[in-house]
């Protein structure tokens, strides 16, 4: 059995791997006829270029993995079908599952590296790709984050942020933060040339600090000595360097942990945008499951494609393939103008073609 896995292993891992060679050089491609010029006027290294272009493609790979799959599946099937070679297993007494168990193992090994590209690639190689693009990829000039406003909503708190050192935004210049009473009363104004993020904590370099009562009047300072110090750390900032960068990230290139962050500091957001994004919390991470929704229903769509007719296998797979994403897009509209409930309209999609598939599967054994 050994031996018989890791030969369809093999024959299916090629074709998967040329199916992903050429997915991914279309999209580079298509950029880089808009990109080629300014790409030879910056100069950049060819390391930089490469890390470029793995990170604009990196958003699209939880699409173009499960359709390399469905390719990969139905050329392999087709191929063990043509050549008579799942007859001869069959014949020698090898159950359907353990011929096209591998094929369901490398769909899975695919999904947990489409969930590892979305959780931690996406939001850091993406985000900087965008930047690197927008400033006509000349590295020295890719931009920090300017002028960033945060508000955190449970302290009455709002941050403003002159600029960030790093991008991890653990250190910034030229900080002004307000808070407030509950009912909106300045309560203290802080000013620093500078804050840094360390042990866990905020400390203001130099800080300023003035203090109001609750009428709004300024009041002194009931600590001087304390406020005085030149660098005075501040455990009362629950707000970590992460929600800044949040803060300044494109959302499509949010983590699914930075989703549910987000949800946590903004407890404020109702409505459309709350439901838009819990849908995207339960659809990212669901998302993976593709992978092996896809395969399992490509495996009986390409033993048709070698049995039947290769028109009629392939024209299942595309058509189950299109109509499951149709069906996602069609549930993510409803549930974001709250027509539909957000958690079964991200489960409702898997959920069908996933019982589709098997079906589909349990009737070729």
């Amino acid at each position: 059995m050994r031996i018989l896995f890791r030969y369809v292993f093999r024959e299916f891992c090629v074709p998967l791997f040329y199916c992903m060679v050429g997915f991914c050089s279309i999209y580079v491609l298509f950029e880089l006829f808009g990109s080629f010029s300014r790409i030879l006027d910056a100069k950049p290294p060819l390391g930089v270029v490469v890390a470029y272009f793995a990170g604009y493609v990196a958003p699209y790979f939880m699409y173009i993995a499960p359709a390399c799959l469905m390719l990969a599946t139905l050329y392999t099937m087709w191929s063990f079908c043509r050549h008579s070679e799942l007859i001869a297993m069959r014949a020698s007494g090898i159950g359907f599952f353990a011929i096209v168990r591998p094929l369901l193992v490398a769909a899975a090994l695919m999904a947990c590296f489409v969930a590892w590209v979305d959780e931690s690639y996406v939001p850091r190689k993406a985000s900087w790709a965008s930047a690197f693009r927008a400033a006509r990829f000349k590295s020295e000039d890719v931009a920090s984050a300017v002028n960033v406003v945060y508000h955190h909503a449970e302290s009455e708190r709002t941050w403003h942020v002159g600029k960030a050192v790093n991008a991890d935004m653990t250190e910034l210049v030229d900080v002004s933060v307000a808070e407030d009473y509950p009912n909106g009363v300045r309560k203290r104004t802080i000013k620093a040339p500078k804050a840094e993020f360390l042990d866990g904590q905020w400390w203001l370099h130099r800080p300023t600090i003035l203090h109001f009562d609750p009428q709004g009047a300024e009041a002194p300072s009931p600590t001087p000595k304390h406020d005085a110090m030149e660098l005075l750390p501040f455990p009362s900032f629950t707000e970590s360097p992460r929600d800044f960068a949040l803060q300044n990230r494109d959302e499509t290139h949010y983590s699914v942990l930075d989703r549910i962050r987000f949800l946590k500091t903004h407890p404020a957001m109702t409505g459309d945008a709350r439901r838009r994004m819990v849908y995207n919390v339960w659809s990212q991470t669901l998302a993976p499951l593709a992978c092996l929704v896809i395969t399992l229903f490509a495996i009986p769509a390409g033993i048709a494609t070698g049995r039947q007719s290769v028109f009629k296998g392939i024209l299942c797979a595309l058509g189950m393939f299109f109509a499951f994403y149709g069906v996602s897009i069609g549930c993510m509209s409803l549930a974001y103008v709250g027509w539909f409930p957000v958690v079964p309209a991200a489960f409702l999609p898997h959920v069908a073609f996933l019982a589709v598939g098997a079906w589909m599967f349990w009737r070729q054994r």
